[in-house]
């Protein structure tokens, strides 16, 4: 499960409405008769409006500068085997959406009326969507690149051979594009896979937007905190602050594994991402030291997001992994831990 948490922010600059942020939400719905429609969810309703969203959160911003965000948008992104676990069902996602926003009430350091906030204190809407497209950063589009860039030159010679800027044979530049088009290492359904292009097998994840102040409009509430727990000074009294992200992700993670019964592997755990980041070598050597089924588990889910793992494959006792191939392991699960495709 890779759960992002972003303020709403744009070019630098904090919109005054939730409009824009909604509207891109609503990009699956383009297209779609009523029935066929997804709507926002929250811990309490279905079916809610996009007007409602905006009014809503838009509504809720008492205090708040122009300076500062009025909501957070919260992804939650589903390994591909964990949507195999739920079978892909968009009421199994609303009802983890649901749970983890517990969470992520339990996971602020604070109190409101001398109580600790609960997930009653929260205004979000969800919702759920079933695509996601290719974007610059995944393998596919970046090992295309060259052949897209000179097809764009190609094109761009054409076109001046056609409003007479220049000479040459367009029959000629159009099979040298068939070439290329056809040369491009990922493709699907016959055609170079491309930018905005929609990607094969289950792609469900829920978008989540929260705002920034409680649901009583009294207090504000930022998971962008810097502060994990702690207590400050404020007008003579003790007062808490604080979102702790890292009990948040770990409980979100605990939380799917227990509502479905999941058996996590090490790989896919928000432990082994830090892991990974923080000590890559320690990393390496937690997976080599699973037992036997479980580091099969790990390396076939390495594999599939493009990590060669034969280094790994050195018995524990001899593993003596060079600066060299710890570089090219990072360099390899970097980039799956960046598209999301071991769920870590």
């Amino acid at each position: 499960m890779y759960i992002t948490i972003t303020a709403q922010k744009t070019d630098g600059n904090y919109a005054q409405s939730s409009a824009d942020f909604v509207s891109y939400l609503e990009k699956e719905n383009e297209g779609k008769t009523v029935e066929e429609m997804k709507h926002f969810f929250n811990q309490f309703g279905e079916e809610i409006s996009t007007e409602e969203v905006i009014r809503e959160i838009d509504g809720n911003t008492a205090k708040l500068k122009k300076t500062e965000p009025k909501f957070y948008s919260i992804t939650l992104n589903p390994s591909a085997r964990e949507l195999k676990a739920i079978q892909d069902s968009p009421e199994a996602l609303k009802n983890y959406t649901r749970e983890a926003m517990k969470e992520y009430a339990k996971a602020f350091n604070r109190e409101i009326d001398g109580r600790p906030i609960n997930v009653d204190d929260i205004k979000y809407y969800a919702k759920v969507e079933r695509q996601r497209t290719f974007k610059g950063t995944d393998k596919e589009i970046r090992e295309n690149q060259p052949y897209a860039t000179r097809i764009l030159e190609l094109r761009k010679e054409i076109r001046g051979i056609e409003a007479g800027q220049q000479s040459g044979n367009i029959r000629k530049l159009n099979k040298e594009i068939q070439k290329l088009e056809a040369k491009a290492p990922h493709r699907l359904n016959g055609k170079r896979i491309v930018r905005g292009m929609a990607k094969p097998g289950p792609q469900s994840h829920v978008h989540i937007i929260v705002s920034r102040r409680d649901a009583s409009n009294r207090h504000g509430l930022s998971p962008g905190s810097k502060h994990k727990a702690s207590e400050v000074e404020m007008h003579g009294k003790s007062v808490k602050r604080g979102f702790d992200r890292d009990t948040f992700f770990k409980n979100s993670e605990k939380t799917f594994d227990t509502l479905f019964k999941y058996r996590r592997n090490y790989v896919e755990t928000y432990t082994a991402r830090k892991t990974f980041l923080k000590d890559p070598k320690l990393y390496f050597s937690m997976i080599t030291k699973l037992p036997t089924n479980e580091k099969a588990v790990a390396f076939k889910l390495l594999q599939k997001s493009g990590v060669n793992t034969t280094l790994l494959s050195i018995p524990t006792n001899k593993l003596q992994l060079t600066i060299k191939a710890i570089n090219q392991l990072k360099k390899g699960i970097g980039k799956a831990i960046e598209s999301g495709s071991i769920g870590i």
